[in-house]
């Protein structure tokens, strides 16, 4: 768009307005004990899930859910909320490290150059963040106290009595490394040699690294563990008190995995007596007499003990395969099922019958126990499995609807199964299960899905442990150790045997006489774990997050009074005492807004870290984020997802030189519901870009010199009943729109309200002053100029537009008082009046007989008969 063409001056007055806010640093928010702070102020803590930035910068799929938080951060404030809205960077992570392996540039130097892109186009777009609370997590004074957590992690168990987290100190037992919630173990991994890392089930793709398509197998390896399992039930059940989607509680759910079954133990048949047992978890115990043969991991443990030398060269090849898929390939329903056969037996406990183990991976180590009883005719999988292997099939549950058994998975009649037969399903797992634990073969159990979290990394750019090794044990360094900084390196390439890179920084790594550094890093989602906690007190020097602060933030104003000796859950019960029930909710993240990509792991690791931290006292209230709003893709206008090789990726950057920041933001909303997919369309901006220039030619019109100037129209008069009515029904809208974070109905009825007042003859100056109001967390730019016009002419001395308190309707000036009705003449609609609805019955055949057209018509004419239907029409017979 040229300069001539520009409906109005975006290009001039959106700096200005950036340069303002930063300079008067507007939108920050006062901690307790900080100049300006006021304990009067209820607290409402707005958070984005923050991005990672990457050379690319943003494009406009970006911005949406930033847009929608801006919106209610503006909202909140001038309803008299003290706002915390901030933003910062997840910056550690494998693309930096990857650049910096093909140029040698340190990833730091990448990660300034992105943050700064990303930064400058957030702040082109005038969101409203407190950037004085800027936190990047790449920033030793951050990751000082990610490593701090990890600590208090490692130094910490699960007490089940208790259900919490306690002091490693408090354990009575032998061996406390093997109850810590920080833990060393063995477990089979995705290993990718070329990018020298281990990989996330999510990161592999076709059995290919997800960047770079690099082959991953799977491969044992010494890794960190977070004991997440010992807070399973505490994440399923503590779901309940969250304002969250429900379809992703159900994602949340499904990844635990709840399941209440039994414990079956197969002992393995003629191998010297030696006493191999095969445990696995079934939720179905009443099928046991089904079971027709095992399947064991290709990992399991006993494979290598209990195949038979005629098996073992096809077992062998067929675990290399087997390490060569993800967990994600194995288990797809729909993927032809594999196996070999181990050439042993086991003992099914319930009739002695010897079946054929295999081995098979569709079965997952890291899920159950590793081992499956096969049941055919009642499990989909085993069923393919075993026709594509032409093993027996037997029925043990008949339908009650006259299905075909076979392949049937729900809840019938026990049949061929002596101990239950006749039994309705619920009861016959009953009676197996008590059974089953009277001959010692079995116990009732609850099992999960859920696997502990996979914690390190084999990569040089994230957070180093805090953990050095003397003697091949692990311990924990001093707390005034902390930042471990990573060393810098010559060479980021990883090693190849499996080392990560940082133990190449040999200087680095020898810690002491006889101790070493660790040398893996943490996961990428360590700092995404806690990072809403510190953007409350990012300066904190002595915590992670201060006593003040965390009981404002987290809680309100109201907590501040708690002693300082009151914590955790005694400070949550204790602030019951203070909050109204219906205010006093588990999450202190009042708003949460992000994509569906972190519906489950960065949601599930961050609720985590965060109840051990308030086992621990640290923290008053037992979840993160109270309200979660997921935003929709932003497809390209091919409806395609945005993509480079797609070539339809749009620069937010262009959009904003051709219509301004307002018109990006207000479009953004305007595409459609937040919550949905939708396609971005360059001429829906164009058409925003009208209505903003309808709003800006309403209160200011074009002098002779091509200069702006005040409307000559704005007078200080009050609003005609219908003005008055559509301003009242303006606020109204809005407000209840920006609550329900419908904003695109909210841009609709803002557009409704300038048709109304385009063609006015006068513009009443406080219509005009409080539409701008609304306005304003949309098109934040264009309405503080408006309004300081205004000011500037008008005199009335209101103060700036970020002063402003939101308005208030007036239920009164929405009633309707006035009825539109038709009139009929012979049944035929001639005219409409308008008329107050408490009119009589003769009021209203007076009006109708009285209006021009209707006298016209009846004038010479016998009226037979006026029939009123009340509020509707009004029928004359002639």
């Amino acid at each position: 768009m040229s300069e001539r063409r520009k409906p109005y001056p975006f290009d001039q007055i959106e700096p200005k307005w950036q340069t303002i806010w930063e300079e008067r640093q507007l939108f920050h928010a006062p901690n307790p004990g900080e100049k300006n702070f006021d304990p009067s102020k209820p607290k409402f803590y707005i958070l984005d899930m923050f991005p990672y930035p990457s050379g690319a910068g943003l494009h406009v799929g970006h911005p949406e859910g930033y847009t929608a938080t801006d919106i209610v951060a503006r909202y909140k404030r001038m309803r008299g909320f003290n706002v915390l809205h901030p933003m910062g960077w997840d910056a550690f992570g494998l693309p930096a490290e990857q650049y910096a392996i093909k140029t040698g540039e340190h990833p730091a130097t990448t990660t300034r150059a992105n943050v700064a892109k990303f930064k400058a186009q957030l702040k082109r777009i005038g969101f409203s963040y407190d950037w004085q609370r800027e936190i990047n997590t790449t920033d030793p004074r951050y990751y000082k106290w990610t490593q701090w957590i990890f600590l208090q992690i490692y130094n910490s168990w699960f007490n089940a009595e208790a259900n919490k987290a306690e002091p490693i100190s408090t354990y009575r037992g032998p061996a406390p490394d093997r109850v810590r919630l920080a833990y060393v173990a063995d477990v089979p991994v995705n290993w990718c040699a070329e990018l020298g890392t281990v990989l996330a089930n999510e990161e592999v793709v076709d059995g290919k690294s997800e960047i770079g398509g690099f082959p991953v197998v799977r491969r044992p390896m010494r890794q960190w563990m977070l004991r997440i399992t010992a807070y399973a039930e505490r994440l399923l059940n503590e779901l309940d008190g969250l304002d969250w989607p429900e379809g992703i509680k159900l994602l949340q759910r499904n990844w635990i995995g709840r399941s209440e079954g039994a414990e079956v133990d197969f002992s393995v048949a003629g191998i010297d007596d030696r006493g191999y047992k095969i445990r696995v978890f079934t939720t179905r115990p009443d099928t046991l007499y089904g079971a027709t043969y095992m399947v064991l991991a290709p990992e399991h443990s006993l494979v290598d003990l209990i195949v038979t030398e005629e098996q073992w060269p096809a077992v062998r090849e067929y675990r290399e395969r087997a390490a060569r898929k993800s967990d994600l390939e194995r288990t797809e329903l729909a993927k032809e099922k594999t196996g070999v056969f181990s050439g042993a037996y086991a003992v099914n406990p319930v009739n002695s019958e010897r079946i054929p183990i295999w081995v098979a991976d569709y079965v997952l180590l890291g899920y159950g126990t590793g081992a499956i009883m096969g049941v055919p005719a009642h499990d989909e999988r085993d069923l393919a499995f075993a026709r594509k292997f032409h093993l027996p099939i037997r029925e043990v549950v008949r339908p009650l609807g006259g299905e075909d058994p076979i392949g049937f998975v729900g809840e019938g009649i026990a049949i061929n199964s002596p101990v239950i037969d006749g039994l309705p399903s619920r009861e016959a797992i009953r009676k197996i299960t008590a059974w089953l634990e009277e001959l010692g073969l079995g116990k009732d159990t609850i099992n999960y899905k859920l696997r502990d979290w996979l914690f390190s990394r084999q990569r040089y750019w994230g957070e180093p442990f805090p953990i050095v090794w003397e003697n091949e044990k692990h311990r924990a360094i001093d707390q005034n150790e902390l930042p471990v900084v990573p060393p810098p390196l010559d060479d980021y390439k990883p090693i190849g045997t499996g080392e990560p890179p940082l133990a190449r920084a040999r200087e680095w790594v020898r810690y002491s006489d006889n101790g070493l550094r660790e040398t893996n890093t943490m996961p990428q989602w360590a700092g995404s774990c806690w990072y809403y906690l510190r953007f409350c007190d990012p300066w904190n020097n002595q915590r992670f997050i201060g006593r003040k602060a965390e009981l404002y933030w987290m809680i309100g104003p109201e907590a501040l009074d708690l002693a300082d000796d009151i914590k955790g859950g005694e400070a949550f019960a204790t602030a019951a005492l203070l909050f109204p029930e219906e205010k006093l909710s588990p999450g202190g993240v009042d708003l949460y807004v992000g994509g569906t990509e972190h519906a489950v792991l960065h949601l599930l690791y961050a609720r985590f870290w965060h109840k051990v931290l308030f086992d621990l006292g640290y923290l008053s209230k037992p979840e993160p984020f109270q309200r979660l709003v997921n935003q929709g893709v932003v497809l390209g206008e091919d409806n395609q997802k945005m993509s480079k090789s797609r070539g339809n990726i749009v620069n937010p950057d262009d959009v904003i030189d051709q219509y301004g920041a307002d018109a990006f933001r207000c479009y953004e909303m305007f595409m459609g519901p937040l919550e949905q997919m939708k396609p971005w369309s360059m001429r829906g901006v164009e058409g925003i870009s009208r209505f903003l220039a309808r709003v800006w030619r309403l209160l200011m019109t074009e002098n002779q010199a091509g200069g702006w100037e005040l409307s000559t129209k704005l007078k200080n008069i009050d609003p005609d009943k219908a003005q008055q009515k559509l301003t009242h029904a303006t606020i109204k809208k809005v407000t209840e729109d920006i609550e329900s974070l419908s904003f695109n109905t909210a841009i609709s009825q803002m557009m409704i309200f300038v048709n109304a007042f385009t063609n006015a003859e006068t513009l009443p100056l406080s219509a005009m002053r409080t539409f701008l109001v609304l306005l304003n967390p949309f098109a934040p730019h264009l309405t503080s100029e408006l309004w300081q016009n205004l000011n500037s002419k008008v005199g009335d001395n209101v103060g700036n537009m970020t002063e402003q308190k939101w308005p208030d309707y007036d239920e009164r000036f929405l009633a309707e008082d006035e009825v539109e009705m038709v009139i009929q003449v012979n049944g035929k609609v001639r005219d409409r009046i308008k008329i107050s609805i408490s009119a009589t019955e003769e009021e209203v055949k007076s009006t109708a007989l009285a209006t021009p057209r209707i006298q016209r018509l009846v004038n010479g004419k016998t009226v037979r008969k006026v029939v009123v239907v009340p509020k509707k029409l009004v029928n004359i017979v002639i």
